[in-house]
Parts: structure tokens; sequence; C-alpha cells
């Protein structure tokens, strides 16, 4: 079964109702003069000619939450913009909100559980699981039926993302400063910050606690215990370093 196997008449409600977009303002507003004249024509230019395959592949929005893998009270909302590569691998364009001042967060590679079985024990700590996103209704897919939404997540349930965040404008930096850093996902309730759920149901106009009773028959399994390695103390995060460490190991043709 494909992830995005989507009706043609779903999508048709979803063009016609104009749902789960341009209703989250980004976190910060960057420093820069305005866009001149000469660059708008340029870019208006660039988007007729110019052809955008791997944007046009992307076809799957999800709203959903994330905090830093060493630090539980740090958490945002993330927006994921996704294209499937196949029928076990996807990847996303996180970004900070869904208008069109939103700022590129990071991103996320999404794998299935048996991609995920496959990677070495070390490789696992850096991925989080989906389960209790699903179940617990704050991972939601806006625009689209309640039955195409419910296909999706029968089939997100089971699945494991690795996320990196490049800009942090939940902690109000106007540019991407600093370094990179690994995100993790929730597991199970108390963790969440109520607040941030109550803001983005308020905007999305939709129940969270209602959405995960009505997913309460996607049956799920316990996650590989590989995965969301935080819970065991096991904190992995990227720094900044002097040393060229894995660039070393490059290949370049001379």
């Amino acid at each position: 079964m494909k992830l995005f196997c989507v009706s043609v008449a779903a999508y048709l409600v979803l063009a016609l109702s104009s749902c789960g977009g341009n209703n989250t303002d980004s976190n910060v507003k960057s420093p820069g003069a305005e866009k001149s004249g000469k660059d708008k024509v340029l870019e208006t230019g660039a988007d007729l000619l110019q052809k955008k395959t791997p944007l046009s592949k992307i076809n799957t929005y999800l709203d959903g939450f994330h905090f830093y893998n060493g630090n539980m009270n740090a958490q945002m909302e993330a927006h994921h913009y996704v294209s499937q590569l196949n029928d076990d691998l996807y990847q996303a364009i996180i970004y900070d909100g869904n208008g069109e001042d939103a700022k590129i967060m990071g991103i996320e590679y999404i794998i299935t559980e048996k991609l995920f079985k496959q990677l070495p024990e070390e490789e696992k700590k850096l991925w989080h699981s989906h389960q209790y996103e699903v179940k617990s209704g704050t991972l939601i897919a806006p625009g689209i039926p309640d039955a195409a939404e419910h296909e999706l997540m029968e089939k997100l349930v089971s699945t494991y993302g690795k996320t990196i965040h490049t800009w942090h404008t939940d902690q109000e930096k106007v540019l991407p400063l600093g370094a990179p850093m690994i995100m993790m996902g929730f597991t199970k309730d108390g963790q969440i910050q109520p607040h941030l759920v109550e803001e983005r149901d308020k905007r999305f106009k939709i129940s969270t606690e209602e959405t995960r009773k009505k997913r309460r028959d996607i049956p799920a399994g316990k996650p590989d215990a590989g995965a969301n390695a935080w819970e065991k103390g096991e904190i992995r995060q990227l720094i900044i370093s002097y040393k060229a460490d894995s660039a070393q190991h490059k290949h370049q043709v001379q």
C-alpha cells in the first residue's frame, strides 16, 4: 500500500476546501531589504520557465511536534512537506509555518520498520518512532478527508524518522545560526506542552482528542528498542568541531 494513496475524490474535496495551509506564520521576521522589482521579475520568469521536478513530487503535508534531543523542554511545532521515494522511504522539508513567509527549519527522513531493523544499532539511536504521534492524534495531515488521513496514519504508525533542524526559529533566531540539531518525537502522554497542541488545534479548527479517539482502531506494535534512545539516557547530538571528522571519509574524483 502506498503511503499517499488518496482518492481523486479526496483531492477534489481538498481543492475545494482550501484547508491545511496559510494559517501559521513563521516564528521570526528575518533582516534584509524587501525584494527589488528586478528580483520579482526574475523570480516570475524563473517560475514560468524552470522545471522544479523534485518539488513537484512533494504531495503531502503533515503537522506535528518535535523537541531537541537532550532537552525535552525545548519543543516546537513542525510543518512537514513530504515526498515519497519508494514504498519504504520518504523525505520531508520542514518549515516553521505554512504561509509565504515560512522558514525552512530542517529535514526529516522517514523509513518503514523493515528498513529500520536493518540499521546498525548506533545509527538507530538517531531515529524516533512515530507510533505515539499517530495514536495520540498529535500528528495530523491537515485538509484531507478523515478517511484518507486515517489510511495515511495506518502506514505512518510503524515508521521511524531521522530529523535534523538547521534553523532554530523557535529560539527566535532570525538567521540560521549555530549548529544543526537532532530532533526527537514524543512517546507518551504528559511530555508535550499542552499549549502547543491547543494553539495548533485552534488554528486548524480540529480536536486532537477527537482525532485520538478516531485512531483507536489503528494497530500498533511496540517500537523497536533501538529507537527513541533518549528514553534510556543515550543522547546523540551534533556539534561544530574544528576537526574534519567524517568529512575525511568523502571520496572525490581526481
